[in-house]
């Protein structure tokens, strides 16, 4: 996914407006893309895809390089437009919606970045609190409370707080960023490549970080990754794109079982896990 451009927008005084997503099978479905497409000039990236994400879990979504992930993410946060197809979220039709519904609803979403994206020209405080100006009527006094609370949350330091991104470890940069993402309370938090670019050590401290956070917080997470452990370690359940569809959505053991040539090879292959440990829901 595309860094978000470097751009301070002005204040709002806008309210959230909760309204409840679909139901399923008694499950609340937080996000259901239906029949889907999505190209580029003449080039077709998904193909009448089809997916369910419901309340509260951690879905974990993977596919081969260049096959659409970060596209199909892109389109649900309305930053690429579908062909076809139709895409509800929380409720409501993405289609449907527009003006100060839809920035109702954006003020739902939280969005960590592959690389972070935070802005260079400000400190860690000042990035956490640029959803805040944007949508909300906040006191800097409180502006600076909610972000110290948020630098806490993720784990930093209270002294990051007033460093700028060159001072920060790719660590702390992706935590920074999370703490960004979670300014304004959302109820799905998007997460691309979340752990890209970190240590094994950092990789596995940041998954049990989104885990403690999602179970803290409620949240809906939806996590582009390539990262074997995270799926195993974090993931309710999985989605797996290919040949520009979802071709399989469940968990690690359904991942396991599957006898799909790309899952197969992507969960057996010479890159996957040790499996002597069941990983999260297999029985």
């Amino acid at each position: 996914m595309s860094d978000a451009p470097d751009i301070i927008p002005p204040p709002r005084d806008i309210q959230v407006e909760r309204r409840p997503g679909r139901s399923e099978g008694g499950r609340e479905v937080a996000i259901r893309v239906r029949d889907v497409t999505v190209g580029f000039g003449s080039k077709i990236i998904l193909d009448h895809l089809d997916l369910d994400v419901y309340r509260g879990e951690v879905m974990g979504f993977v596919g081969g390089s260049g096959t659409g992930k970060s596209v199909l993410t892109r389109t649900i946060l309305r930053l690429v437009r579908q062909r076809a197809g139709r895409i509800e979220v929380l409720g409501r039709d993405l289609d449907a919606i527009s003006g100060r519904d839809l920035r109702l609803l954006e003020q739902r979403f939280g969005v960590l970045f592959q690389h972070g994206a935070l802005f260079s020209g400000l400190t860690v405080k000042q990035n956490i609190q640029v959803p805040m100006r944007e949508y909300l009527n906040l006191s800097q006094k409180l502006m600076d409370e909610l972000a110290m609370l948020k630098i806490e949350m993720v784990g930093l330091a209270l002294d990051a707080a007033d460093k700028f991104p060159a001072e920060l470890s790719g660590g702390m940069i992706k935590r920074a960023a999370l703490a960004r993402a979670l300014a304004l309370d959302p109820d799905i938090l998007f997460l691309d490549e979340p752990t890209s670019g970190l240590d094994p050590i950092g990789a596995a401290e940041f998954d049990e970080l989104i885990a403690t956070l999602q179970k803290t917080l409620g949240l809906t997470v939806f996590m582009v990754t390539h990262d074997l452990d995270s799926l195993f370690s974090i993931c309710d359940r999985i989605a797996a794109l290919a040949d520009k569809k979802v071709v399989l959505t469940g968990t690690v053991a359904d991942m396991l079982a599957s006898d799909h040539p790309w899952v197969r090879s992507y969960f057996h292959g010479k890159r996957a896990r040790n499996l002597e440990t069941p990983p999260k829901g297999a029985s």
